[in-house]
């Protein structure tokens, strides 16, 4: 029993990990450490997370999609540009130290939560989408940096995208949600390959740890689609603001 305990907290941090990152972000943040104490070097324990990622965010999106909500083919064209930036950030995360990147991160969680706090445009839902022209391309170059830091170190980037599409492209949170699961899934992709190649994944630790990613992230997809976006806005504010403390304060 005892040696069976790390993996069973393995699948329900997998399990609050995929609820946050389909909801809001940030689960990773929770799931890094708990593989790092199991023994696992930061380079390998990056790679393994990113397994139970792509199965999390294919399910996220298979989940959206059962509910009717999609943003194809939009989502396939910055998808695609957050790929190619992933190759180039999952490449520099096979020897990055991230510690001094933390505290660099927290400052971006609070930039991100004040802008979720006093974010001008009240109502999201009635925002005018603007996926052509000018702001598709905008949006393609902000999701290769994107794709970049998403190779890199992956944490957080779900609050980040969730400003950058309605900023951008006037999507309300529940449609920004859904393209933004469809976009970690296909950079996803591109991140795996590189710590495949490099043999920086433990592929035993990742099954089980997609156990509860899958799991959270097929009861968040749904369960975000019948709140109302009040609701998930008050997930973004409480998450940020844990995820910043962490941060900053703790190594």
């Amino acid at each position: 029993m005892e040696e069976l305990w790390p993996y069973l907290l393995l699948i329900f941090l997998g399990f609050i990990a995929g609820f946050l990152n389909t909801v809001a972000g940030g689960g990773t943040l929770l799931t890094l450490p708990i593989l790092i104490f199991m023994g696992l070097p930061a380079p390998l324990a990056q790679g393994t997370n990113r397994i139970a990622i792509l199965f999390q965010t294919f399910t996220a999106v298979r989940g959206f999609k059962s509910k009717g909500v999609s943003t194809y083919p939009f989502s396939l064209y910055v998808g695609l540009a957050a790929f190619a930036g992933s190759l180039i950030g999952a490449y520099l995360a096979l020897d990055f130290d991230g510690k001094a990147f933390n505290r660099m991160l927290a400052v971006v969680m609070i930039m991100v939560l004040f802008l979720t706090i006093f974010n001008p445009n009240k109502n999201l839902a009635n925002l005018t989408e603007r996926l052509t022209g000018k702001p598709l391309v905008i949006s393609l170059i902000v999701f290769f940096f994107l794709g970049i830091y998403g190779g890199l170190i992956n944490a957080g980037i779900g609050f980040l995208m969730l400003i950058a599409l309605p900023y951008i492209n006037g999507m309300n949170l529940l449609r920004s949600n859904a393209t933004k699961v469809f976009v970690a899934f296909v950079y996803t992709i591109g991140a795996v390959i590189v710590f495949a190649i490099d043999d920086k994944i433990d592929y035993g630790l990742g099954a089980v740890l997609s156990i509860g990613n899958v799991s959270g992230a097929w009861f968040g997809s749904r369960w975000s689609v019948k709140k109302d976006e009040k609701v998930i806005k008050m997930f973004l504010v409480v998450t940020v603001t844990a995820l910043a403390i962490k941060l900053w304060f703790f190594d």
